[in-house]
C-alpha cells in the first residue's frame, strides 16, 4: 500500500527557509508515473497548491510562490523535499505532500505538518 510521510520542524522564524521532506513507501518516486506535489492549508482557509515534481524530475510551481519555492528529490531514499525561502507569518499553514495522478486526482496524502512562522 502506497504511503507518504512528512517530516520537518514545526516552527520557523521569519525570513528563514522552511524545509520539509516527504518519504514515499510502496513504490518509487523515480519510476511511478505521478506528480509529487506539495499543498498547504492555512487555518480557516482553503487548500493552496504549491508545486510538484514529475517522476522524470521536472518541476512546476505556483506563480505566486515560484520565486521562493524549490522542490527536489533524493532518489536513494525515495523521498522528495520542499524548500520555501524568506517565510513570513502568512506562510503559517498545515503542509501536505501528496501524489497526483495524470488525470488530476490526489490519491495519496501525507499526514500533514503544522508549520508556524513566528519569532
Amino acid at each position: 500500500q502506497a504511503q507518504l510521510r512528512e517530516s520537518g520542524p514545526g516552527l520557523v522564524k521569519p525570513s528563514q527557509t522552511l524545509s520539509l521532506t516527504c518519504a514515499y513507501s510502496g513504490g518509487s518516486i523515480e519510476t511511478d508515473f505521478y506528480y509529487w506535489s506539495w499543498i498547504r492549508q492555512p487555518q480557516g482557509k482553503g487548500l493552496e497548491w504549491i508545486g510538484y515534481m514529475f517522476y522524470d524530475g521536472s518541476t512546476y510551481y505556483s506563480p505566486s510562490l515560484k520565486s521562493r519555492t524549490s522542490i527536489s528529490r533524493d532518489a536513494s531514499n525515495n523521498q522528495f523535499s520542499l524548500q520555501l525561502s524568506s517565510v513570513t507569518p502568512e506562510d503559517t499553514a498545515v503542509y501536505y505532500c501528496t501524489r497526483r495522478t495524470d488525470w488530476g486526482a490526489y490519491n495519496v496524502w501525507g499526514q500533514g505538518t503544522q508549520i508556524t512562522v513566528s519569532s
